[in-house]
This record gives structure tokens, C-alpha cells and sequence, in this order.
């Protein structure tokens, strides 16, 4: 084999790995490629997403605002009772007073 032969047999080689390269390269491409569908779903998909994480932060506030009334209701309604309570406990020693009151009364007649 001769320098010339050498040198062509070394360029067809080098051109068949080119090409072999290039159509691994277009095959691959190929298969891979997203489509106007895909993209459309994925669209749509984003879209759902956002609009999930809306409503998730409207809900979020939604229950943020009655934890804070019901927490308020819930004060108040204390606040009540313990009002209730120390009337009661003045009614009570009052009635114990005058019950008292009247025994001595009754005893001094």
C-alpha cells in the first residue's frame, strides 16, 4: 500500500465515522425532540399548578382569618364567664350575708 492509497483509505475511514456520527447524532435528536403537544401539556400542566397553589393560598388565608375570629370568639366567651363567675361568687356571699344577717335577726327578737 502506497502513501496515496494510505491516505485515501484513511479519508473514506475518517468520512464513514463522520457520517455514522452525524446519524447517531440526527436519531438521537429525533427521538428526543419535544413536540407542540408535549409543549401544549406541559402548558396546560404549569397552568393547573399555578392555579392549585392559588387556591392552596387563598385557603391558607381563609383559615388563618376564622382561627383568628373563633381564637377571638373564644376570649370574649372567657372574658364572659369569668365575669359570670365572680357575679355569682358576690350573689353567693351576699345571700351567705344576709341569710347571716336574718339568723341574727331571728335570734334577737
Amino acid at each position: 500500500m502506497n502513501r496515496t492509497e494510505f491516505i485515501i483509505a484513511t479519508a473514506v475511514i475518517l468520512f464513514v465515522a463522520f457520517s455514522l456520527g452525524w446519524f447517531a447524532s440526527w436519531l438521537i435528536n429525533r427521538f428526543t425532540r419535544v413536540t407542540k403537544a408535549e409543549v401544549g401539556e406541559l402548558d396546560r400542566m404549569a397552568q393547573a399548578l399555578h392555579e392549585a397553589e392559588e387556591t392552596r393560598d387563598q385557603a391558607i388565608t381563609y383559615l388563618q382569618q376564622r382561627e383568628a375570629e373563633i381564637t377571638n370568639q373564644l376570649s370574649q366567651t372567657e372574658a364572659e364567664l369569668r365575669a359570670a363567675m365572680d357575679g355569682l361568687r358576690d350573689a353567693r356571699r351576699e345571700a351567705e350575708e344576709m341569710r347571716s344577717y336574718i339568723e341574727r335577726e331571728n335570734q334577737n327578737q
